[in-house]
């Protein structure tokens, strides 16, 4: 959540980011007021505690009627410690609401708009000019042998499918190469669970209670994951980290599961959207001067990981009332698509500042010792959904598709070849 000492000291850069957004600005003037009330009924919480503290000892030392005096009144002081406590417990219970629902302040820079007003940052490589009609991932999986959605959704439903032969060894292949990446970078490999409770999930940004893309498992009061961050930024909640344990970096490879409630009849065909996939995920813990610096290194990683499947790709910079509640800045790598004509997502990368640290209570001691939130941030090395890049630049005109060059050691193969 956003820092209340920010909040009192520079309201109107709160304004300005509800503002690139698209959200309302009015919620500010809600916040000061339920902080301010809140700090004054502490303040008339701990003056008549205090008094009544001091009362108790006068009772001590009294005699006769005095002593019921002041017993009376320590009797009435009694009834207002108890209500001040209670309206002070009530107006930070209320502030916090409302606090929940504010997402991250965005960082200065970042573009404002919505969904289509983002800026193109950088391009890399040339779109692949065809000498036959390119087909497109789905029609060259299913020659291959590689992806079944008609058995994947006689099993479970649409949009789920089965990866098979050369194409579950072309996504192992895939993340045994992200996660190789990210160990020689120093990332700390880890399997992380896709189930989660409803406060590692709210703490990490989600509304748990209105996200209709998250899939919940209600007798268990549990969650399943739409990427690794969430397992990860909750896997050091409520812990103190020690200043020389950072940064902090940790790549967590797992299932995702998304309902993509939101998406009716849109990228029906294939495997572009679809309800679970894999992924490795990266996950930084770092002071908060260095986050944007850490969030530059996140997007290199990223990069260097798509040069190595050679396709070509653009970054953008996403516009303000398209970033996630969390992200006060986010990066997307985005891959060019023949069939499609047009870049399409494969890896994003976001800093979160302290807006995570803040709900989930995680935080480091500083040079003097002292407790301070940390900033959390994550960027994605590669998912199921870059199987669609591959195949489709990487196709010849007989159906088969080259295996980049850097990938074949770990898929064991340099064509994937129809019917075989």
């Amino acid at each position: 959540m956003i820092d209340l000492r920010t909040l009192r000291e520079d309201p109107d850069r709160l304004r300005a980011s509800q503002r690139a957004r698209g959200e309302d600005d009015s919620i500010v003037d809600t916040l000061l007021d339920l902080d301010e009330r809140r700090r004054s009924a502490l303040t008339s919480f701990e003056s008549l505690r205090a008094e009544q503290k001091s009362m108790g000892k006068s009772v001590s030392k009294a005699q006769g009627e005095e002593k019921a005096a002041l017993l009376q009144r320590a009797k009435e002081l009694a009834g207002q410690v108890k209500a001040a406590e209670s309206e002070a417990e009530k107006l930070a219970a209320e502030l916090d609401g409302v606090l929940q629902t504010v997402p991250n302040i965005v960082e200065e820079g970042a573009p404002e708009g919505g969904e289509d007003d983002y800026v193109v940052l950088e391009t890399h490589g040339e779109p692949r000019t065809f000498d036959f009609e390119p087909k497109d991932h789905l029609e060259l999986g299913e020659a291959l042998g590689a992806i079944d959605m008609e058995r994947g959704a006689k099993v479970s439903g649409s949009r789920f499918f089965f990866l098979k032969g050369v194409g579950a060894r072309l996504q192992l292949g895939l993340l045994n190469m992200a996660m190789q990446q990210a160990i020689e970078a120093g990332f700390i490999p880890m399997i992380t669970p896709v189930l989660v409770k409803p406060e590692t999930m709210q703490g990490t940004g989600f509304h748990v209670a209105h996200d209709k893309e998250i899939y919940r498992l209600p007798e268990d009061d549990l969650y399943l994951v739409g990427t690794s961050e969430v397992s990860m930024a909750g896997y050091h909640a409520q812990e103190i980290l020690g200043g020389d344990e950072l940064p902090l970096r940790y790549a967590g490879w797992s299932s995702c599961f998304r309902r993509e409630a939101g998406s009716y009849g849109k990228d029906t065909r294939g495997i572009i959207r679809v309800h679970q996939f894999d992924k490795v995920e990266m996950f930084s813990y770092v002071r908060p001067e260095d986050a944007q610096e850490e969030h530059k290194r996140l997007l290199d990683w990223e990069k260097e990981m798509l040069a190595k499947i050679e396709v070509p790709f653009r970054i953008i910079d996403t516009a303000a009332g398209d970033l996630g509640m969390s992200a006060a800045r986010k990066f997307d790598c985005e891959a060019w698509i023949p069939t499609q004509g047009r870049y399409r997502e494969l890896t994003s990368t976001s800093n979160c500042t302290e807006f995570q640290a803040r709900r989930l209570a995680v935080r480091y001691r500083d040079k003097d010792g002292k407790p301070q939130h940390l900033a959390t941030l994550n960027g994605t090395l590669a998912t199921t959904r870059w199987i669609v890049a591959i195949l489709e630049n990487h196709q010849q005109a007989d159906g088969s598709v080259v295996v980049p060059e850097a990938l074949r050691p770990y898929v064991g193969l340099d064509v994937l070849t129809p019917g075989k």
